[in-house]
């Protein structure tokens, strides 16, 4: 099985936690992403900042985008998978906390990330229709 390494996609893109959200979002459209990893000033993983996030945590709030910070919307600990961590490890984590990119750790360090088209690409169907059962069921 392949290596999250060898799958992913590398030198992803932070918005930093000290960045406001209305930068995040400008980074999100130039990038045409819908989702940027938060990174603090340690270069540090502090979470993820998604599309949704923004709308229904900052402007259905009522919040200003240009106000509020990135890093006040990374919550807990967040999801990554190690570098040489195979396939199936990317499946699991995956399944298990019901995502479709998970950023790539070697270390402390963001090296990547790996999507859901990506695993998609290197693995057996059944898995990933095993995975998407997983991501698509309440």
């Amino acid at each position: 099985m392949p290596t999250a390494r060898e799958i992913m996609t590398p030198h992803a893109e932070c918005v930093s936690a000290e960045d406001s959200v209305l930068v995040a979002a400008e980074k999100m459209a130039r990038m045409d992403v819908g989702s940027l990893p938060i990174c603090g000033s340690d270069d540090r993983l502090k979470g993820m900042l998604t599309d949704r996030d923004i709308v229904v945590k900052v402007l259905a709030a009522g919040k200003d985008p240009a106000q509020c910070r990135a890093g006040e919307l990374a919550q807990g600990e967040a999801v990554t998978i190690g570098a040489d961590d195979d396939a199936r490890e990317i499946l699991r984590t995956m399944a298990g906390h019901r995502v479709r990119r998970l950023p790539v750790i070697d270390g402390h360090r963001l090296v990547g990330i790996v999507a859901l088209a990506e695993v998609a690409k290197s693995v057996p169907d059944a898995k990933v229709g095993d995975l998407l059962d997983a991501l698509t069921t309440d």
